[in-house]
């Protein structure tokens, strides 16, 4: 049975073809919602339009309102309240883009339309006269919900326009995500490697006073020659309309008459995202000069932040809230050459802040990519239509490309800086062993040569790193040479770990080259003569499953014995810790706990001895009623271990933790067929979706990576080898559930899951 969807959300916006920031934000929202949650939320769009067919709009376009006229806006009402299946209208609101006094065009279509409405101020004026005051009022008096950008914007409205705070909602501009890594590749790309680059982009008009930072510049060139700035963006339509190429002749003027015209590039288009973008990312300083005091927000500002520029800029709304000295320099005054100039020479002079400042803005930013933003409109929208039972999350695709670029012909690295590899963070066996293990599972639904390819760089470092006794060490540096940390920490659970990514291996020989099989064997044979001596718990289970993936293929009389003596030795860590209200096999709970009743249920599998599979059930529920609360999952904490009697840490949490419980929750609905354990998987993996404590997605859509942890005020945007590993193994399982690739909300409580 299909799924139904959301009702259809209509926004009515400028829209493109047109070219304004506007246009461009609505297009994003659009383009983000349908990414992150495909046909379960469709949107259409009314294009708003100075001249009756002004443009050839594409299907988004269901609607065009010609702004002058006051009558199309009553008739367009009229046309959208006799469709049942709308349940809501977005407006998209810009002084400027309604006709009327203060665009009162609008409250016609306000007054005629019997649907749900959200109006998004972009731009709210502060100390209104009457007029604009009244006309104000009548729009949120006449709107179930306002949207602002900024918290200047939110004050405004509650103190000059009466706004009652509850109908308020504040959802920041959106920005894009891009990979940290790439300045240097697209300054040598460009042919700008040897340069310092400023720039500015947007829409030329002369509210962008690109002329204060010009009479900034002389000094600065004549001290640092390699400095050039970039203003990037055609002129604004409407102004090109009125004023032809005025304001950029005279800019271009300007920069002749200060003779810097050799260090001042104009690039006259209309760029395509990916171009801008690249133009962002080189930049080594973005500098935004305005002159409007009530300019709300800038989309300019907020994609170079997001881009990983250091930042200059005037103080409207939006810079006062996003800046600070972490992340640029806030300027005192509007129009002022000599306080671009001097914020200008600090920064090129000073390299490493300049770099600090770029880094922190793009973890800053963060929090308001589009598929962040998406999410926090979605969430608005369906409470609204009272639809949050029908909105899901699309599934996203599987990607190697950070998992490929964190792998050298060694081995893969341990940890990246954003989404930057980190070669001083050396190599680690357990990384290794994941990675095998997920490249094997890849090639086995893929048949992809590139995962065979990894497969047996990690399979070689397992090998180079094994003892002549058998063991493992861990821990290899950037110079490939073993670490002291070997001898300091307890190997117990690397070693059962290299051992369940062994059998896991040899389980799927009949479909792996028979070299990089017999190579495992190799291994193996050295390795398993030390499993006696195996005492700790999670080195008990992690080489279980290693022994129960080998019994698959090798039905040898002293595996089954190893697996039976194992599992005893784990039952007896649950009997000597546990009673009536703590079911575990330990008196606390560390990081990977989904381990423990996983290999016990594999030793029922292997064995067939009901008594594991009892200890199993029992513990893994048990752990279940920890992590499944109001619609969410929750694991424990790396802040700190849940102990026995103790009450549960919050935040904190890792991928690893919800990985591992995807895989346990797969094999034990493969088992005993619980649907509860299917829903409780689904609701699992739609934490890196965004179904967590901050709504935000724990993953990068643009490499495939996952970030590595979530925070109780933010997402640790680091993508190591673990936790990137985790989310590509859980992606894997998620994709044998091919029925149910949908999320949906399953009650108000933002509890998710597959669509059935």
């Amino acid at each position: 049975m299909k799924p139904k969807k959301s009702k259809t959300i209509l926004l009515m916006s400028s829209y493109p073809p047109r070219q304004c920031g506007l246009a461009t934000f609505s297009s994003d929202i659009v383009n983000s919602v349908r990414l992150v949650f495909g046909d379960s939320l469709p949107i259409e769009v009314c294009a708003l339009q100075k001249e009756e067919n002004q443009f050839e709009y594409g299907l988004d376009v269901h609607y065009a309102l010609t702004v002058s006229s006051i009558d199309e806006y009553r008739l367009l009402a009229e046309k959208i309240n006799t469709r049942d299946d709308i349940g809501m209208v977005c407006i998209e609101h810009e002084f400027g883009l309604f006709e009327g006094d203060y665009g009162n065009y609008l409250l016609s279509f306000l007054l005629a339309i019997n649907k749900p409405i959200a109006t998004v101020f972009h731009t709210v004026l502060p100390g209104p006269n009457d007029k604009l005051k009244k006309i104000v009022k009548a729009i949120i008096d006449l709107s179930n919900k306002i949207v602002v950008l900024t918290k200047r914007s939110q004050r405004i409205l509650i103190s000059d326009y009466d706004c009652p705070e509850s109908k308020l909602r504040i959802i920041p501009h959106g920005t894009h995500m891009v990979l940290w890594d790439q300045k240097d590749k697209l300054k040598n790309e460009f042919n700008y490697s040897d340069k310092t680059v400023l720039s500015t982009f947007g829409l030329i008009s002369d509210n962008k006073n690109i002329e204060t930072v010009l009479y900034a510049l002389p000094e600065i060139i004549a001290k640092h020659p390699e400095v050039v700035y970039l203003v990037i963006g055609k002129t604004h339509p409407e102004v090109l309309k009125k004023e032809g190429e005025k304001y950029r002749t005279m800019l271009i003027e300007t920069a002749k008459k200060l003779k810097i015209e050799n260090n001042v590039f104009f690039i006259n288009e209309f760029l395509e995202l990916k171009q801008l973008l690249n133009y962002l990312i080189l930049s080594d300083i973005y500098l935004f000069a305005s002159k409007d005091p009530n300019q709300a927000v800038s989309g300019t500002f907020a994609y170079a932040m997001s881009c990983g520029c250091a930042i200059i800029s005037t103080p409207i709304a939006h810079a006062v809230e996003a800046l600070n000295p972490e992340t640029g320099i806030l300027l005192n005054e509007f129009d002022n050459s000599e306080e671009f100039q001097s914020a200008i020479l600090k920064l090129v002079e000073n390299k490493e802040k300049r770099l600090e400042m770029g880094r922190n803005g793009y973890a800053f930013t963060h929090e308001t990519t589009w598929e962040n933003i998406a999410l926090k409109y979605a969430f608005l929208f369906a409470e609204v239509t009272e639809s949050k039972g029908k909105l899901r999350f699309n599934f996203p695709p599987l990607k190697l490309d950070h998992i490929k670029e964190l792998t050298t012909d060694y081995g893969i690295l341990q940890f990246s800086k954003f989404s930057q590899p980190d070669l001083s963070s050396g190599y680690t066996l357990d990384d290794n062993a994941r990675a095998l293990i997920d490249m094997v599972m890849y090639y086995d639904t893929s048949s992809d040569p590139i995962a065979l390819d990894l497969a047996t760089i990690y399979l070689n470092f397992i090998t180079e790193i094994q003892r002549e006794d058998g063991r493992f060490d861990n821990y290899k540096d950037s110079n490939r040479q073993l670490t002291k940390q070997n001898e300091l920490v307890n190997l117990e659970d690397s070693n059962g770990r290299a051992l369940w990514s062994l059998g896991f291996l040899l389980s799927y020989q009949k479909n792996l080259p028979i070299d990089l099989v017999e190579q495992a064997q190799k291994v193996w044979d050295k390795a398993v003569v030390h499993i006696d001596g195996v005492t700790s718990p999670r080195a008990i289970a992690y080489t279980l499953k290693g022994l129960y993936y080998y019994y698959q293929v090798n039905k040898e009389m002293k595996i089954k014995t190893a697996i039976i003596l194992l599992a005893d030795k784990l039952l007896n860590h649950y009997h000597i810790n546990s009673d009536d209200d703590w079911c575990w096999y330990e008196d606390y709970m560390t990081y990977a706990n989904n381990v423990l009743p996983e290999a016990m249920l594999f030793s029922f599998l292997a064995t067939g001895d009901l008594k594991y599979k009892k200890i199993a059930l029992t513990t893994f529920d048990f752990l279940l009623s920890h992590y499944f609360m109001k619609g969410e999952l929750s694991v424990i904490s790396n802040r700190g271990w849940f102990v026995k009697g103790e009450k549960k840490s919050t935040y904190g949490e890792q991928p690893i933790e919800v990985a591992t419980t995807i895989i346990t929750l797969h094999l034990f609905f493969q088992v005993t067929g619980n649907e509860k354990y299917r829903n409780q998987l689904n609701l699992a993996f739609s934490w890196f979706l965004g179904n967590n404590h901050l709504n935000q997605i724990i993953y990068n859509p643009v490499n495939g990576a996952s970030y590595d942890g979530l925070e109780d005020k933010n997402v640790n945007i680091n993508q190591g080898a673990e936790s990137t590993l985790c989310f590509f193994k859980a992606q894997l399982i998620m994709n044998e559930y091919k029925d149910y690739k949908k999320y949906r909300h399953l009650d108000t409580k933002n509890a998710l899951q597959f669509e059935k």
